[in-house]
């Protein structure tokens, strides 16, 4: 009886034993997941950077840089042409686009109004002389274009950049229009142009 007794307790200890063993083994992949769980908080989340266009370094109570170029007829000018008078400078992408010629033609509907109040104004692409003079006369504009093919003026006022046009991202022409005083200073820049109220948003400033 005594063998008995003693056999039944060895299988009881050993039962014990497998017991805590398989128990052990199925608690460790918890541990595991617990631990990647852990891993996985302490990487921070990846941050799509926000896409900033580009903008003129060039800032209001500033001597407006000089320019010169050929116009639509193929004439040079530049800013001391204008000494005495106020200036709109605008630059614009591409002529015959759509915003292009929306912001042209408000400042060509405007311009009895734009000169009663001193203004003269001067546009600036990198399209050619040629391609102007097709623009020109074909909106019937009044007031000089420059052909800046060298992009000596865009570099001049830091307005060819980084631009983002329908998701695509490239380098091109920042539209902004600089406002210069009588004394060659930059009165007001606008970055934010209403192509189709141009003239009244410069009237309003």
């Amino acid at each position: 009886m005594a063998k008995i007794a003693v056999k039944k307790v060895a299988k009881k200890v050993v039962a014990k034993k497998v017991i805590k063993k398989v128990t052990k083994k199925v608690a460790a992949p918890k541990a595991k997941v617990v631990a990647v769980k852990k891993a996985v908080k302490k990487v921070a989340p990846v941050k799509t950077a926000k896409f900033v266009a580009h903008s003129s370094k060039l800032k209001e109570g500033m001597k407006a840089p000089d320019f010169k170029g050929l116009n639509q007829d193929g004439k040079e000018f530049g800013l001391a042409d204008y000494k005495g008078k106020k200036v709109i400078l605008y630059f614009y992408p591409k002529d015959n686009t759509p915003g292009c010629t929306a912001e042209a033609c408000s400042l060509q509907d405007n311009m009895n109004t734009l000169k009663k109040e001193g203004y003269e104004v001067v546009g600036v692409s990198a399209d050619d002389v040629k391609s102007h003079k097709k623009f020109a006369d074909k909106f019937k504009l009044s007031f000089n274009l420059l052909a800046d093919t060298d992009h000596k003026a865009m570099k001049a006022y830091d307005v060819w950049g980084t631009k983002m046009f329908m998701g695509r991202i490239f380098d091109g022409i920042i539209r902004t229009t600089f406002i210069i005083d009588e004394k060659g200073t930059i009165k007001h820049i606008i970055r934010a142009v209403d192509t189709k109220d141009h003239a009244n948003q410069i009237r309003n400033l």
